[in-house]
């Protein structure tokens, strides 16, 4: 407790880490704030004007109180974007809203990197803009999905987030810069966050029938506890295993390899807490204010993760890489999906782990993580598809490659992910010499050596499959039945 109270004390008495004192605060008033905003604005009580007006005004009270004036940025990002949907045609806006949210992000970015204070993590003023870039893209290609595109060419899930009519200027603002997500996010769809204001969760995802059988909504149950003890753990070992020490010229001379990739795993894994503790924090605020009830699990109890961040036992126990990402900042795993991997004609991976360098912000070390990524993606998912059936024929085989798989999994998140916290060039490359780039040489050879279907392909067979299912269990099915599924199957994202 002691070690914890004198890094605690070390790590506020630095004036660069005073926004992130602040910011811990602000969220804090936030959870007290969540709990007032459910029970004495409940939808029940009050209109959905006030809720929107009082959601705003309180998120950018926090911001300025917790960014200063930088907060600003965030009216003017919104008020930029606002202006092109409205400006301009629903047949290309989302483009253009893309586009420019993302520059300003990008120029904010930068500033602040190369001209302000290059390699500082305390909080700033374009983390929050990173959540506030993803509802405004999300915002406008649902808006295109609902007013430009037809009904039989959108997906199963871009039918659900679909968005019928043009968003008010206080629904949009209130969408960007409400005070449960304004800090830390999490992103969440826009007719989720509606269907919040006006108390009814999940109108648009649930059946007539399920809605009259589920109108006793259970209250939310913010787990806090979790949060501070991800933070109580990060304060406590963050410095015991600092990720430079993979760079020390003595430790690279003196250590076995063996023991530089233990020390590389307890070195990335006491970083981890930090983002647990912040994401757990932002997901107990918006449950506390009745945000994030997702439905009713197979066994009847209600679900508190509409839009939770992450998985912590599934991140830990992660088999492969995709399992990680997919519980790692699910969020923007989401948005990343349904704004370019889903719509990407060409190399949709690439462009994916593209976009997502360029949103995280200006470092040269997230670029070199993310096409990092890239290959080791595309060699995971060649060994998926090549080994891991013969693996399956027994439960031992599967516990042996599940368990084979962890390790490899977590040593190359690890590996990827230096560059992400070490930020420099330098650093960097001279972690990846000291392993021989080992894991870039290794993921290629395998990528190249192992085929995997191109993912068009993919996804025909799983048509294909699809469509075979209903014809073997319906053989009097008629040809129009046939051809109609057929003709929906087939249509682009």
């Amino acid at each position: 407790m002691t070690t914890i109270t004198a890094n605690f004390t070390a790590n506020t008495a630095n004036p660069a880490n005073i926004a992130t004192v602040n910011f811990v605060v602000c969220q804090l008033c936030a959870l007290l704030s969540a709990f007032w905003f459910r029970l004495f604005l409940h939808p029940s009580k009050t209109s959905p004007f006030i809720r929107h007006v009082v959601a705003t005004l309180l998120g950018l009270y926090f911001a300025l109180f917790c960014f200063g004036w930088y907060a600003l940025h965030f009216l003017v990002q919104s008020g930029l974007t606002y202006g092109i949907m409205i400006l301009t045609g629903v047949e290309h806006m989302h483009k253009y809203c893309l586009l420019v949210a993302l520059s300003y992000l990008s120029l904010c970015q930068i500033t602040r990197v190369y001209v302000f204070d290059y390699g500082m993590y305390s909080a700033d003023f374009t983390g929050p803009m990173m959540v506030i870039t993803q509802k405004i893209t999300s915002l406008a290609f649902e808006i295109h999905d609902g007013m430009a595109r037809k009904e039989e060419h959108l997906t199963p899930g871009q039918k659900i987030l679909a968005i019928r009519r043009m968003p008010s200027l206080l629904e949009y603002f209130s969408y960007n810069c409400n005070f449960m997500g304004i800090l830390a996010g999490p992103t969440s769809s826009y007719n989720d966050y509606i269907a919040f204001i006006e108390g009814d969760p999940r109108r648009h995802r649930d059946s007539e029938a399920d809605r009259k059988s589920k109108l006793r909504q259970s209250e939310p149950s913010p787990n806090v506890a979790t949060s501070f003890f991800c933070l109580l753990v990060f304060l406590s070992v963050c410095k015991v295993f600092p990720v430079e020490r993979n760079i020390d010229d003595d430790f690279i001379a003196t250590m076995p390899f063996y023991a530089q990739v233990v020390y590389l795993y307890l070195s990335m894994l006491t970083t981890r807490p930090k983002y647990y503790f912040v994401w757990t924090l932002a997901d107990a605020i918006n449950n506390a204010a009745g945000f994030g009830f997702n439905g009713y699990g197979d066994d009847g109890s209600p679900r508190w993760d509409l839009i939770s961040n992450l998985r912590i036992l599934n991140i830990e126990l992660a088999t492969s890489f995709k399992v990680f990402l997919d519980n790692w900042n699910i969020q923007t795993a989401h948005w990343l999906k349904r704004v370019c991997y889903e719509r990407c004609p060409y190399h949709p991976t690439a462009a994916t782990f593209i976009l997502s360098a360029m949103w995280h912000g200006a470092y040269p070390g997230y670029y070199l993580t993310f096409l990092t990524g890239i290959v080791i993606t595309l060699a995971a998912r060649a060994v998926r598809h090549n080994v891991r059936p013969y693996f399956l024929h027994s439960p031992t085989h599967k516990l042996v490659y599940d368990v084979i798989t962890w390790a490899a999994t977590q040593i190359a998140i690890c590996y990827t992910v230096v560059p992400f916290v070490l930020l420099s060039v330098g650093p960097s490359i001279k972690f990846y010499r000291s392993w021989y780039f080992c894991l870039h040489i290794g993921c290629v050879l395998l990528a190249v050596a192992l085929p995997v279907k191109p993912r068009h392909l993919r996804l025909k067979d799983q048509q294909k499959n699809l469509l075979r299912e209903p014809v073997q269990r319906h053989p009097e099915a008629t040809d129009s039945n046939c051809k109609s599924a057929n003709d929906y199957s087939t249509q682009s994202p």
